[in-house]
């Protein structure tokens, strides 16, 4: 039975705008996305969009890249506001 490969709107948390930012940082598949950090991504979409784009695009970015290295991500963590919490935790410890 062929495999079918992933495609980047079949991410949970990923909707159009940001298959829009992903295509403006010239991510054309899950597998390209999986070899990303979600920190330089984020910085690399401030520089494109030319202003800092909802701290969220970080959460969008750290939940779809998970899922993109790892299909078997527990269903949590598939989506953004998990990485929303991990990240204002982090946060808080600084």
């Amino acid at each position: 039975m062929p495999r079918t490969e992933r495609r980047l709107q079949d991410l949970i948390s990923v909707g159009p705008a940001m298959l829009r930012d992903f295509e403006l940082l010239g991510i054309r598949s899950v597998a390209q996305l999986s070899r990303q950090n979600p920190e330089k991504l984020y910085e690399k979409l401030c520089l494109v969009k030319g202003q800092p784009p909802d701290i969220c695009c970080l959460d969008v970015f750290s939940a779809a890249i998970a899922q993109a290295k790892n299909p078997r991500l527990p269903a949590a963590q598939r989506q953004w506001w998990y990485w929303s919490r991990q990240r204002k935790a982090r946060d808080a410890r600084r």
